[in-house]
């Protein structure tokens, strides 16, 4: 990691930089604003305290990177401001190198998490970006259970409803153990998405309705299941196939003819499928699967 000083007294920016060194940081020292337009950090140490020199051009191009703030007293011109336009933090002069080693330390994990958590929304968009899910958000409401022939319906449903209203999700798979203590822990702080009630006996599904009263939660059961709670049905026609999911014949049937009947034509189709032309048109006039012009 390297730390960039943004500090017009040398003696001041090389006794920082010196103990910075000490503790494995990399680091270069600039005197003036302009200099350090043009340096490459991961950490920017700057003062605010620059005469004649304008901190907004620096915190505005690096408010991606750690940049914290180096202030000798606090004020809307020091601090209100530069935070308001992207510095994480600021450390008062002087300052224990102690002090300043746990903010870097904070950031960094900070930013961190930002990345794995840009990482596996990027993902779970991936995998479900073939979904198609006709459902408005806004009417969705919690406590609730979804009964449902396609567990990643409701995943799609979920998460994009926990993206887009910045709602903190807590996975609770109850094949796994300790999903009790997952609850429990929970303190109702996040909505709980819980699946796989299918593996749990009887007398456990009452133990979770128990444990589930006052908190905000969404269940997904593959099956008709009676709870206290309100529930909605939420299927779909036309049901992805992949290594996770078992499908009826009919239910193969009706995907890949949903998805390559676009693609190869009626008698190539029913070839591949290993039914007669005859049966796949009797499949689609069933299923209502003909061509849309």
């Amino acid at each position: 990691m390297k730390i960039i000083i943004v500090e017009n007294e040398l003696y001041l920016a090389q006794s920082i930089a010196s103990k910075l060194v000490e503790n494995g940081f990399d680091t270069e020292i600039f005197s003036s604003i302009k200099e350090a337009m043009n340096s490459n950090g991961d950490v920017y140490l700057l003062s605010t305290n620059l005469p004649g020199q304008n901190t907004s051009p620096l915190i505005t191009k690096f408010k991606e990177k750690i940049v914290i703030l180096m202030v000798s007293y606090i004020n809307n011109d020091t601090v209100g401001e530069p935070l308001k336009l992207g510095a994480k933090d600021y450390i008062v002069k002087p300052f224990m190198i102690e002090e300043l080693l746990r903010k870097i330390e904070h950031y960094q994990e900070y930013q961190n998490l930002r990345k794995k958590t840009a990482l596996y929304h990027e993902y779970m968009q991936n995998l479900l970006k073939e979904i198609k899910l006709d459902f408005e958000m806004e009417k969705l409401t919690y406590p609730l259970v979804i009964q449902t022939n396609y567990q990643r319906l409701v995943d799609k449903l979920v998460f994009e409803y926990a993206h887009h209203n910045n709602t903190l999700l807590t996975f609770v798979p109850l094949g796994n153990n300790g999903w009790k203590e997952k609850i429990e822990e929970n303190g109702r702080k996040s909505l709980l998405y819980v699946t796989e009630i299918h593996l749990i006996k009887k007398a456990e599904r009452e133990k979770l309705f128990s444990m589930l009263e006052g908190h905000d939660f969404i269940l997904c059961s593959t099956s008709e299941l009676e709870t206290p709670f309100p529930t909605i049905t939420l299927n779909t026609d036309s049901k992805l196939y992949d290594q996770n999911e078992i499908l009826t014949i009919d239910d193969y049937v009706k995907f890949i003819v949903n998805s390559f009947q676009y693609k190869f034509p009626d008698t190539e189709l029913s070839k591949k499928l290993g039914i007669s032309r005859k049966s796949l048109w009797e499949k689609r006039k069933k299923y209502d699967l003909f061509k849309k012009k």
